[in-house]
C-alpha cells in the first residue's frame, strides 16, 4: 500500500548537487497516485524533532528544478548526530504526522540515523519505509563506487590546483593547499586530475591513508624544489603520524575541537600555516604560500559536474521507487557497470551505517606522494564534460649574446 505522506530531510555538509536528490524525491513521489503529501524537514533531523516541516506538495515543479540546480541544502541541514533517544523522538514525530516513508539524504551518520529509526518502527509495529540517500563530498560511504557530491567537489579541486600550478609556475616558490578529508583522501587525490604536463603540480599529494612524517615531507619538498625550482603540495586535513595523531595537533600550540569532540580540521587554516612555517624555517625557502580550501569545494556554484547532477537526481528517484514500489528499507548505492555507466542498488542499512570507506591501495602510488593511473581512470569520467584546459609557451630560446655560458 502506497504511503499517503512521506518526509524527506537533508543532513551533514551541503554539496553542489544535494538538491538534485531532494527534487528527485519530491517529483518522483508526486507521480504516485496514493501520495497525498510530501513534507520536508527544515534543518534535517533537528527540524523533525522540532516539527519544523514544510509542505513540498505545494511547491511548483519549475521552482523545484531551479532549486535542484542550486548548490547547498535547500531545506537546510544539521550536524546533529542522533543517538537512540534522539531517534526515538524522530520516530514519535513521524508517527504523529502519519508519515509512511522517510528519506534522509546524507553521509555515514545519516545512514545510521535511518537504521535506528527503521528499528524503532519495527519495534512499534508501525508501517514505515526508511531509505537513506547517499551524499558526501568525502566519497567515504562503503558499498558505493562513488557518492553524489564528490564528483563536483573533485572537479573544483582539480581546477583549483590547475590554477594554483599556473600561478606557481609564473612566480616560483612552494605552495601548500589543505583539502577536506578527515579519514579518506579521495578529494585531495582529485588534485592530480588538474595536471597536464609531467612537471605540473601538484608535485606531492598526502592523504590520510598513508602515515605522514614531517621529516620525510620536508625532504620531499626539498627534492622537488631543487629539481624544478618550485613545488606545489596537496595535503588532506586529516593526515596523521604513525600513532594516528593528527599532524595539526603535533605542530600547533593550541587546537580547536568540534561539537562531537573531534579535532577541528575544517574551517581553520592552521595546518597549511604550520607546514609553511616548517618549510620556511627548516629549508630556508623564502617564497612559501599556504591555502586552506575549507568549505569552498562543497557548494561552489558554476563548477558542477553534469554527471554528478544526473546521478544525484537518480538516487533520489530510485529511493522513492524502492520504498513505494518495493516497500523496502535500505540505502541506495551507486554501482559502476561500464566505462562509463552506473546502476543503482538498495543495500542493507547496516552495511553502510557508521562505516567509513578509505582510498583503495590500487589508487595510491608506492612512494606515498602520488596517485596511480587506476585512480585517474576512476575519477576522470565523474568530473563531467567541459573541463577547461591550460596551455603554455614553447621554450624556443634566443641565444645569449652578452651572458654566454
Amino acid at each position: 500500500m502506497t504511503p499517503k505522506k512521506i518526509l524527506v530531510a537533508q543532513g551533514g555538509g551541503p554539496t553542489a548537487v544535494i538538491n538534485q536528490s531532494l527534487a528527485g524525491v519530491v517529483l518522483e513521489a508526486r507521480k504516485f497516485a496514493g501520495v497525498e503529501r510530501v513534507y520536508g524537514a527544515h534543518h534535517g533531523v533537528r527540524g523533525i524533532v522540532d516539527e519544523d516541516l514544510l509542505d513540498l506538495t505545494q511547491e511548483t515543479s519549475h521552482n523545484l528544478e531551479m532549486v535542484a540546480n542550486t548548490p547547498s541544502s535547500g531545506l537546510g541541514s544539521t550536524r546533529d548526530k542522533p543517538d537512540a533517544k534522539y531517534c526515538h523522538e524522530i520516530f514519535k514525530v513521524l508517527q504523529a504526522h502519519e508519515i509512511g516513508a522517510f528519506f534522509y539524504i546524507g553521509g555515514n551518520d545519516s545512514s545510521d540515523t535511518v537504521r535506528i529509526v527503521a528499528e524503532e518502527a519495527v519495534k512499534a509495529q508501525y508501517p514505515l519505509r526508511c531509505v537513506h540517500i547517499p551524499k558526501t563530498i568525502d566519497n567515504d560511504l562503503v558499498g558505493n563506487d562513488h557518492t553524489p557530491g564528490f564528483p563536483s567537489a573533485a572537479r573544483f579541486v582539480a581546477q583549483a590546483f590547475a590554477g594554483a600550478n599556473l600561478d606557481n609556475a609564473s612566480l616560483p616558490g612552494v605552495y601548500v593547499a589543505v583539502v577536506m578529508g578527515r579519514h579518506a583522501g579521495f578529494l585531495t587525490a582529485a588534485s592530480a586530475l588538474g595536471k597536464k604536463f609531467p612537471e605540473d603540480g601538484p608535485h606531492l599529494i598526502y592523504v590520510p591513508e598513508r602515515v605522514f612524517d614531517i621529516e620525510k615531507f620536508l625532504a620531499d619538498v626539498k627534492r622537488i624544489y631543487d629539481r624544478l625550482g618550485r613545488c606545489v603540495v596537496a595535503v588532506s586535513e586529516g593526515v596523521h603520524d604513525e600513532k594516528g595523531e593528527p599532524i595539526v595537533t603535533k605542530l600547533a600550540q593550541q587546537v580547536e575541537h568540534d561539537a562531537h569532540g573531534n579535532v577541528q580540521l575544517s574551517g581553520t587554516g592552521a595546518l597549511a600555516d604550520l607546514l609553511c612555517e616548517e618549510i620556511k624555517n627548516k629549508l630556508n625557502i623564502k617564497r612559501v604560500r599556504g591555502d586552506t580550501f575549507g568549505y569552498l569545494q562543497r557548494s561552489f556554484i558554476g563548477c558542477v559536474s553534469d554527471v554528478d547532477q544526473r546521478e544525484a537526481r537518480e538516487v533520489g528517484e530510485k529511493a522513492v521507487q524502492y520504498a513505494l514500489w518495493g516497500g523496502k528499507n535500505g540505502s541506495v548505492a551507486i554501482k559502476r557497470t561500464g566505462y562509463y555507466s552506473v546502476d543503482y542498488e538498495l543495500v542493507p542499512l547496516e552495511s553502510v551505517a557508521g562505516k567509513t570507506r578509505v582510498m583503495e591501495d590500487e589508487f595510491l602510488s608506492s612512494c606515498g606522494t602520488d596517485v596511480t593511473d587506476a585512480f585517474r581512470l576512476y575519477l576522470r569520467p565523474l568530473l563531467g564534460s567541459g573541463l577547461p584546459d591550460a596551455f603554455r609557451l614553447r621554450p624556443n630560446r634566443v641565444p645569449k649574446v652578452l651572458r654566454k655560458d
